[in-house]
């Protein structure tokens, strides 16, 4: 039973704005780092944590220097943002939901885990699992992060629509992989290896071929949303979003191949979407799929958008 009184805290908006920059923080991080591997620039800097023994290298920054430099940076503010979470959390322990203190004590392992992978992957030169492990935590503090936003707001949900999340935890768990590929890609030289001489093209084949159910997977919840109409009117926003990036992701990749992967700027935002995409696919999974307005006007207002 959840204790409404503690989400009337005055406390929780700072959470919650604090969140907020957190998102944000850590689209630019994954987006950065995206970046950063497209312009190769991942051993920019050669020692770690400092670049060329300084935090700040102005003598040696450049392009690649500045790119690895400031994904450093961006990392080490929100680990600066998820230990200051932390440490509120603990000081008002007793004025917030119980359950805060202990999941800002998992975001903040991941952020330690986040860090160790930063440093594998200099000390490594860039080995590809390490740089597959370095993303696969990105995605899981943006994901814990989301969730936790949302879970703050969502102080009325008795009874969740376990069938919904179910259905959108599908292409979720899809585009997951996919970026994982994407990664292996980049890391591994596969994709130009494949347009250049027609070789080692599994792993490129494999990425492109999971387009195909994750935009399978997003018209079916498209579909079900406008025939469980109350799910449309209250997500329409973020399904929206999900169509627009669905088709501008297809897009953007197909330029990307058609260019041969020489032009950043297409592979960059592919990323960008792609983190998007996920941002939107975990807030619409956590999210009170109804107003809160429509569940106090009856008790029973979910059961009703499930059976109408």
């Amino acid at each position: 039973m959840i204790n409404n009184q503690l989400y009337k805290s005055k406390y929780l908006p700072i959470f919650k704005r604090l969140g907020i920059h957190s998102v944000f923080a850590l689209i630019a991080l994954i987006v950065i780092g995206g970046a950063t591997r497209v312009m190769e620039a991942g051993l920019a800097c050669p020692d770690w944590p400092l670049c060329y023994g300084s935090f700040l290298p102005f003598s040696h920054m450049n392009l690649r220097v500045f790119l690895e430099w400031f994904h450093r940076l961006d990392a080490f503010l929100v680990g600066v943002l998820i230990l200051f979470k932390f440490a509120l959390s603990i000081i008002w322990k007793n004025e917030i939901p119980n359950w805060l203190p202990k999941t800002y004590s998992l975001l903040l392992f991941l952020v330690i885990v986040q860090g160790s992978f930063g440093a594998l992957t200099v000390i490594n030169l860039l080995d590809s699992y390490t740089v597959t492990g370095h993303l696969l935590i990105a995605f899981l503090l943006l994901i814990s992060t989301i969730s936790i936003n949302q879970n703050l707001e969502n102080d009325e949900i008795k009874e969740p629509l376990i069938w919904w999340r179910l259905l959108l935890l599908v292409p979720l768990l899809l585009t997951l992989i996919q970026s994982f590929i994407g990664v292996r890609i980049s890391s591994t030289w596969s994709a130009h290896i494949c347009l250049s001489f027609n070789k080692q093209c599994l792993i490129l084949n494999s990425h492109k071929l999971f387009a195909f159910p994750i935009t399978f997977s997003i018209l079916l919840i498209i579909a079900t949303a406008i025939y469980k109409r109350s799910l449309l009117n209250e997500n329409w926003k973020y399904l929206s979003a999900l169509i627009f990036l669905l088709f501008s992701q297809i897009v953007l990749g197909v330029l990307s191949l058609k260019t041969n992967l020489n032009e950043p700027i297409f592979i960059i935002g592919h990323q960008l979407n792609a983190s998007l995409f996920i941002a939107i696919l975990t807030t619409l999974i956590f999210r009170n799929p109804f107003s809160k307005k429509g569940l106090n006007h009856s008790p029973n207002s979910q059961m009703v958008g499930i059976n109408s």
